[in-house]
């Protein structure tokens, strides 16, 4: 359906891509995996025509419909939710034109037995199949199961969409995909916004989806429950494996041991050969036997072994300073937006050194608690934060808030006061960011990297309560799991929201 062939991509000296060749079949389930930075988004953008290739060819037969959800959009705030879903069907409702056309057209002709006619016919029965394929028989029905699917409820299909958090738009966005069909689906990490619930209804659509699915994810189990090939981007080369991800960890490890262990038998054969050259070079009696090694050498087809990308975050949070025994008290707390009441009667106690997840559907008010909390937003009630308690928060949409006109360095020297001035390079360096990086703009970042970077503030100064909003979104697998030590180890107060499973 979709085939690259010696695809390469340039950024400058950097070569994110080198000879990179793989087909993408009709109906394939396939995980985009590796780190961040590997280029994964890059390549879903190479399939939708927004980066251009530095050589090499992608063919995209003609007819095949692609749907695209990048990890940040522009979203349009004219319409409510429903009339927002709507537009997903504007192909629909212009086959809906055309088969009123030629209906109207084959009624007034009588030449059944012609060409010109025959092709109406033969357009009319393509126009129809199509109109059914994207449901165009059940618009209403297949937008309403599909918005709730995904979260909303009825009462919210008549709410602006300028009302929603950029989480909820994204979902309006995906659910105009799901809606329109398209043979392929090239999804970047579309569980970013989602809840468990929504997780669960999206497994079970993408399961039963007719077309290709490409999907970049860091969620191991929707990996797993998805995916039936997972294709990894390491160092600028592609390694494809018929196997779903847990199946393919263990399969990456089997070959890299196998292909070490060739690696060290052909060398051994090849240092032994080289000893005998050596010593019988010049030997009148071993001439013959020393010609033919040299000839046997020139013919061994040489085991490369893959290069691996072991690079890692380091994160190790400074020591917190002892606070009062009470971190975060509320009574009788209360937030609304106009009529509409988020929460109420809130009660909750948080004592030193707890580690306390917000759990609950989206739109429960958990990100919400999280500001007020950290003194973002207003309330009603009472809020009590202990003696010397100190907040350091990752808000949900982090990554959204760095200037983009920054460079790394700036971005986290603006900021860095006192003796830690002196150590931002090696902060920046523990997350991946060294040499020419850390005078990267933060517009060119992935959206791993921008975690990554906004994470890399919180190790600007000590603090003993971390308010942590969906942390893990956009981290690679590996820094996932590093971060999850890193809490752990942590010996101050934690609240944690997130679905990762």
């Amino acid at each position: 359906m979709i085939s690259v062939e010696q695809l390469c991509v340039e950024f400058g000296v950097f070569q994110l891509f080198n000879n990179v060749n793989f087909l993408i079949n009709p109906k394939d389930r396939i995980g985009l995996v590796g780190k961040n930075g590997a280029g994964k988004s890059t390549l879903l953008k190479v399939f939708m025509g927004l980066q251009a290739p530095t050589k090499g060819t992608v063919t995209i037969p003609s007819g095949t419909s692609l749907g695209y959800l990048p990890q940040n959009m522009n979203v349009n705030d004219k319409r409510n939710v429903f009339e927002e879903a709507r537009e997903a069907f504007s192909e629909v409702l212009k086959l809906d034109e055309k088969i009123k056309e030629i209906n109207n057209q084959l009624a007034d002709r009588t030449d059944y037995e012609s060409k010109e006619y025959l092709k109406l016919i033969h357009d009319l029965t393509e126009a129809s199949d199509r109109y059914q394929l994207l449901g165009g028989g059940a618009i209403e029905a297949n937008i309403e199961q599909t918005l709730l699917g995904l979260g909303f409820k009825v009462t919210d299909f008549n709410r602006p969409t300028s009302e929603f958090s950029g989480g909820w738009r994204m979902r309006i966005e995906l659910a105009k995909i799901l809606l329109q069909k398209p043979n392929v689906l090239l999804l970047d990490e579309p569980t970013n916004h989602l809840d468990i619930e929504a997780i669960q209804w999206f497994e079970d659509f993408l399961i039963d989806y007719p077309g290709a699915v490409v999907l970049i994810s860091h969620d191991r189990a929707f990996l797993d429950n998805i995916t039936k090939r997972t294709v990894e981007i390491s160092m600028g080369k592609i390694y494809d494996y018929n196997v779903p991800y847990s199946n393919y960890e263990v399969l990456r490890k089997e070959r890299r041991e196998q292909q070490l262990a060739a690696y060290q038998n052909q060398k051994k054969k090849i240092d032994d050969t080289e000893e005998f050259i050596e010593r019988f070079r010049y030997k009148a009696t071993k001439a013959v036997q020393v010609q033919s090694r040299i000839k046997q050498l020139e013919k061994i087809d040489r085991i490369e072994v893959d290069d691996i990308d072991n690079s890692a975050i380091h994160i190790k949070f400074p020591p917190a300073p002892r606070s009062g025994d009470l971190v975060v008290r509320t009574k009788d707390m209360e937030k609304r937006y106009g009529d509409l009441t988020v929460f109420k009667d809130i009660e909750l106690t948080v004592t030193r050194g707890e580690k306390i997840a917000f759990v609950g559907r989206n739109g429960e008010g958990k990100t919400t608690l999280s500001r007020i909390i950290v003194g973002d937003l207003d309330y009603s009630g009472q809020l009590k934060i202990g003696h010397n308690v100190s907040i350091g928060y990752f808000a949900q949409n982090q990554d959204d808030l760095l200037d983009e006109k920054k460079t790394v360095l700036q971005t986290i020297d603006d900021i860095a006061v006192g003796d830690v001035r002196l150590k931002i390079r090696d902060i920046l360096g523990a997350f991946l960011f060294s040499g020419e990086d850390i005078d990267k703009r933060v517009k060119v970042l992935s959206g791993g990297e921008r975690s990554r970077l906004a994470m890399a503030k919180l190790l600007l100064k000590p603090y003993n309560l971390l308010v942590l909003d969906e942390p893990t979104n956009h981290l690679d697998m590996r820094s996932k799991d590093i971060l999850k030590k890193a809490l752990n180890d942590f010996e101050g107060t934690i609240i944690l929201v997130s679905h990762d499973r």
